[in-house]
């Protein structure tokens, strides 16, 4: 897994899964997979060989929150973890640089797989690209412990 920017050899890929997993199925267009604020994100991805086969997205708020989003994992790969360590790695490079809250627009049927990483939902149910969503948000701790607990928790 590592960080990439718009620009980067993988970058056209990681925009292909994210088209694939998160747009085409809903019948979206590609242009549908870009936000304004891509240059101002973070961008982990992680590989198979040369493919990309998950990501995930930060776009920092301001020094000490911001929104993950854009979470995807190729089709083949789900269920076996590596969703779960993108987010992993990813919170432990927010700690790194100072943030310590984390929120995001969850799809109703992977709030579970947010919870069991410690992340709580607020607010009201609401509907993003035609799919029921819920508000998700992280405290991050100084350091985790299994479970996905911190701390201070």
């Amino acid at each position: 897994m590592h960080f990439i920017q718009p620009g980067h050899a993988l970058y056209p890929e990681e925009l292909e899964l994210r088209f694939r997993v998160l747009r085409e199925p809903l019948g979206f267009p590609r242009s549908a997979v870009t936000f304004p604020f891509e240059a101002e994100s973070l961008h982990l991805v992680a590989q198979q060989g040369t493919q990309v086969v998950g990501c995930v997205l930060f776009h920092p708020e301001d020094a000490l929150k911001g929104r993950l989003f854009q979470m995807a994992v190729h089709p083949s790969l789900q269920g076996r973890g590596l969703g779960a360590r993108l987010v992993v790695a990813l919170e432990q490079e927010l700690r790194r640089k100072g943030f310590t809250h984390v929120h995001l627009h969850a799809r109703a049927a992977v709030v579970p797989f947010y919870e069991r990483l410690g992340y709580e939902v607020y607010g009201e149910p609401f509907t993003e690209v035609n799919v029921p969503h819920r508000h998700m948000r992280k405290t991050l701790g100084s350091s985790m412990f299994p479970g996905g607990r911190s701390q201070e928790a």
